[in-house]
C-alpha cells in the first residue's frame, strides 16, 4: 500500500522566483484614504477573484509593506486593474514611498477611493479577513461595487517582465490604423521607387502600429542590394530604433522607450536624448558604419526577423531588445563636409501620416559607400522631397 508523504525541500530564493515567473499574474493597483486623509496606493501582482456568493476578491501585500499597514486602517479600498499602456504609471507608484499619486490622473470611486483614470476596471471593496501567508498576507475583501471603464488589454507580470503580450490576432485588428498611411506611402510609389534607383540603395517606408512597434508599409530595393540585409516587415521600436517616431513624443514616453535597454546608464540616455533633439532639428539622422561596414547591422537584423517569427515570451523579447540595443553601427552625429567621404549605413526621416502626426519614417540603406559629403547632402535633399511628397497624400 502506498501513502503519500509531505517531503519538505528547501529552495533557492532565485529558483523560486524563476520557476513561479513562468506563470503570468494581472497587476493591480490598490488605492485607499487614510483616516487623517492622505491617500494611499499599493502596487500588487497577486490580486485575483476569490468568491460569487458573497462576492470576494483577494490581494496578498507583504508583510514588510507601511503602505498596507496604513491600508489596514481603511473603511474601504479601491483595486485597479491596470492595463497595458500603464506600466510608466504603475512604476512611478511602485518606486515612490509617499505621494504616490502625484503626477497621476484619477478621480473618486463611490466609496471615495482613487480611481486611476485609464484603468479597465476598478472595483470598491472593504477588508473583510486578513491571514497570514509566509512572508505575506492574504487579504480577502468584500466587493460593493465595480465597474469595466477601460477594456483593453491588460498589464501583466510574466518572467521577470511586465508587458501585455498582446496576441498577433489582436495586432491584427489594430492594422487598419496604419492603413492611411499605406495608401499615403504607395500613393507616392514612383517617387520611392526613383529614389532607390537614383541612391543604388534599399528604400522603406515604416509606420507605428503602436508606441511599441513599427511595420514595413513600403519597401523598394536597386539592383545590388538584398532583401537578407533588410529589416523584417515588424519589428520592436527601441532604441537605437525610433528616433524619429519618439521625437515628438512627450518626455514620458520617450523615457520609456529609452529604459527598454538594459539598465541604461546615463551616457547613453544622453546619447539618445541628444539623437531626438537632432531630429527635431534637422529633419533626419545618420547612421555611418564602423570599421566592420555593414556586418555591423547584421545582428540587429537577425534580431527584426526572430520578432516577426511568433508571439514572444517576454525572455525572448528582451534578449532581442538587449541585441539590437548593443549594435555597432556608429549613431554619433557630425557635420558632413562636402569633400570628406563617410560610409553610411542608413538615413532616417520622421513623415507625417495624413492625420498629421509623426508616426511614419522613411529609411534609406545598403547605399554605396566611401562617398563624398556633397553627395550624401544630394540623398538627403532627394529624401526630403520625397517626404513632402508623401505628406501630400
Amino acid at each position: 500500500m502506498m501513502t503519500n508523504t509531505a517531503v519538505a525541500q528547501e529552495f533557492e530564493p532565485r529558483i523560486f522566483r524563476d520557476v513561479m515567473g513562468h506563470y503570468p499574474t494581472g497587476v493591480a493597483v490598490v488605492t485607499g484614504r487614510a483616516p487623517d486623509g492622505e491617500l494611499l496606493a499599493l502596487v500588487v501582482g497577486t490580486f485575483s477573484s476569490v468568491s460569487l456568493d458573497p462576492p470576494l476578491v483577494s490581494f496578498m501585500p507583504m508583510k514588510t509593506s507601511k503602505t498596507f499597514a496604513r491600508m489596514r486602517e481603511c473603511d474601504s479600498l479601491c483595486i485597479n486593474i491596470v492595463g497595458g499602456e500603464q506600466e510608466a504609471e504603475m512604476l512611478s507608484i511602485a518606486r515612490r514611498w509617499e505621494n504616490k499619486l502625484d503626477g497621476v490622473d484619477w478621480y473618486m470611486s463611490p466609496s471615495g477611493n482613487p480611481i486611476l483614470k485609464n484603468s479597465i476596471a476598478w472595483i470598491d471593496t472593504s477588508i473583510a479577513e486578513i491571514v497570514e501567508a509566509g512572508d505575506h498576507w492574504i487579504t480577502l475583501c468584500r466587493v460593493h461595487d465595480m465597474e469595466v471603464t477601460n477594456p483593453v488589454s491588460p498589464l501583466l507580470f510574466f518572467q521577470g517582465g511586465y508587458g501585455s503580450f498582446v496576441g498577433t490576432s489582436l495586432i491584427g485588428r489594430l492594422s487598419h490604423e496604419i492603413l492611411p498611411a499605406i495608401h499615403a506611402a504607395h500613393s507616392a510609389g514612383a517617387q520611392l521607387e526613383d529614389l532607390a534607383q537614383t541612391l543604388r540603395g534599399e528604400v522603406a517606408v515604416f509606420a507605428a502600429v503602436s508606441d511599441d512597434e513599427f511595420a514595413t508599409v513600403y519597401h523598394s530595393m536597386a539592383p545590388g542590394t538584398s532583401p537578407e540585409h533588410s529589416f523584417a516587415t515588424r519589428f520592436p521600436i527601441v532604441p537605437p530604433i525610433g528616433d524619429t517616431y519618439m521625437f515628438d513624443k512627450s518626455p514620458e514616453v520617450q523615457e520609456r522607450w529609452m529604459h527598454k535597454l538594459k539598465d541604461p546608464s546615463e551616457e547613453i540616455l544622453e546619447t539618445h536624448r541628444r539623437r531626438l533633439a537632432i531630429v527635431k532639428e534637422n529633419g533626419f539622422l545618420i547612421a555611418h558604419l564602423p570599421e566592420e561596414g555593414s556586418a555591423a547591422y547584421e545582428q540587429m537584423i537577425r534580431a527584426t526577423n526572430e520578432y516577426k517569427k511568433a508571439r514572444l515570451t517576454p525572455a525572448e523579447e528582451r534578449a532581442i531588445r538587449e541585441t539590437i540595443g548593443n549594435t555597432t553601427v556608429d549613431y554619433e552625429q557630425r557635420e558632413l563636409l562636402d569633400e570628406e567621404r563617410y560610409n553610411v549605413g542608413s538615413i532616417v526621416f520622421p513623415v507625417k501620416d495624413p492625420g498629421g502626426e509623426y508616426t511614419m519614417t522613411l529609411r534609406i540603406a545598403q547605399l554605396p559607400q566611401n562617398m563624398p559629403g556633397s553627395v550624401i547632402k544630394e540623398w538627403i535633399a532627394h529624401c526630403k522631397s520625397v517626404v513632402n511628397q508623401i505628406e501630400k497624400n
